[in-house]
């Protein structure tokens, strides 16, 4: 046997072991399969100039909604804006300033879209932080990826509920992660540490993400016969255009691993909009959603009602909202 004949063997191995993995890690995705259309209806979508935020947004278009990109970079929103109308061919999308780091422009947001706005169908809150530097903090000097990912989403829908509810049927979607498995077996609630940081306690991506599944569960017990439904969700590792941007270098190396084991910004999408449009849904409200399914949670804080009830307590209280649902 001729070495040329070696190495096509041995390449002919690798890529049939690089196929079958990519099958294991990727046959099983299950894509968003209602056909629901929503002309008439507005959604809107926090972080939605990119990513699967990006991916939700076209899709809900596509299906006649009115979507509004709740976003805080204004240049990236109106780009997101135009290849949002592009690929839906839907006029019918629009940008909003939001920046979640800041409880105050949350408050104009959501003043500004219940002034100028007469529905509001679907609440896709997808936006989030992963990574940061140490000690990084809010304006309200909350932990950054808590705060941002919990705290000012929590403003944000109690602030929108009242719509929601006039709107009903409605729905809240909350984007969380596989990551929640990793959260603190018991949050602590104390408000302050010595240096001022509020909440020290809640801290992390994911707390934040434990958070977001406790935030659906209580939501769907208080708003109960109200018609308004709510849903948290793991989109899986998704392979995002922003990996690209923090580590162009390292990216060209590793870009094939990340390929192999990541799903797409459109698969990763798939849930959200699940969540969003599935009719067969409705009575699975507060419900964990994996690959487009119920799925148990992964850490027991964030099925736990009493947890879940005092950090709604205690969420009140940070953002500054009198606790009337």
């Amino acid at each position: 046997m001729t070495n040329c004949m070696i190495l096509v063997i041995l390449l002919g191995g690798v890529a049939f072991l690089y196929a079958w993995f990519w099958y294991r890690v990727h046959g099983y995705r299950t894509y968003c399969k209602s056909k629901t259309l929503l002309h008439g209806k507005t959604a809107i979508i926090t972080g939605g100039n990119a990513g699967i935020g990006k991916e939700t947004a076209i899709d809900l278009a596509r299906r006649g909604a009115r979507v509004i990109l709740a976003c805080r970079n204004p240049k990236l929103a109106a780009e997101a804006v135009k290849e949002v109308k592009k690929r839906s061919k839907n006029n019918n999308v629009m940008y909003r300033h939001l920046d979640l780091n800041s409880l105050e422009s949350v408050r104009e947001f959501a003043t500004g879209f219940l002034e100028e706005e007469a529905r509001l169908d679907i609440l896709v809150n997808n936006a989030g932080f992963l990574r940061k530097k140490p000690r990084q903090e809010t304006v309200d000097r909350f932990e950054l990826l808590f705060g941002v990912n919990h705290f000012g989403h929590f403003l944000l829908t109690l602030l929108l509920l009242p719509r929601l509810k006039k709107c009903a049927p409605s729905r809240i979607v909350m984007v969380s992660s596989g990551a929640h498995r990793y959260a603190q077996a018991t949050m602590d609630f104390k408000p302050k540490s010595p240096d001022g940081l509020r909440y020290p306690g809640l801290s992390g991506y994911p707390n934040s993400k434990a958070a977001n599944i406790m935030f659906a569960r209580e939501l769907t017990h208080r708003l109960k016969g109200t018609g308004v439904t709510a849903f948290s969700l793991h989109p899986g590792v998704v392979y995002t255009s922003a990996m690209v941007k923090e580590n162009p270098k390292i990216h060209l190396f590793i870009w094939p691993f990340l390929w192999l084991l990541c799903t797409s910004e459109r698969t990763g999408a798939q849930g959200s909009i699940h969540c969003a449009v599935d009719e067969s849904i409705t009575s699975l409200s507060g419900s964990y959603f994996e690959n487009c399914q119920p799925h148990p949670v992964r850490c027991w804080v964030a099925e736990d009602d009493a947890m879940c009830k005092k950090l709604w307590e205690v969420s009140c209280k940070a953002v500054g909202i009198e606790d009337t649902f």
